[in-house]
């Protein structure tokens, strides 16, 4: 009958174990898993921030587009005014490279 207690003891110490380590590695996987969505979460949290601040410039560079306040005109000839000035050749045609 000791014998039998004995391996009694072994059995229920190794199935304690045993479910000792499946709950510590459950455990390590819903870390893991929290640290992930975590992680994602602040990675969808930057996409979304940037997709929303594109579309609140684009709405604005419209607004101010289709505005007829004079800082806006004076700003629309300018960017013309410099688009025009870029176009523009840094030396005149037949004219001889500079050595």
């Amino acid at each position: 009958m000791g014998a039998k207690d004995k391996a009694r003891k072994w059995m229920w110490l190794f199935l304690g174990a045993l479910g000792a380590v499946q709950l510590y590695a459950v455990r390590e996987l819903l870390a893991a898993f929290a640290i992930f969505v975590l992680g994602f979460g602040v990675i969808a949290l930057f996409v979304i921030s940037l997709y929303m601040l594109h579309k609140g410039w684009e709405s604005l560079v419209g607004w101010a587009a289709a505005s007829k306040h004079p800082v806006f005109l004076a700003a629309r000839r300018s960017v013309a005014a410099a688009e025009n000035w870029a176009r523009t050749p840094l030396r005149r045609p037949g004219s001889e490279p500079a050595a």
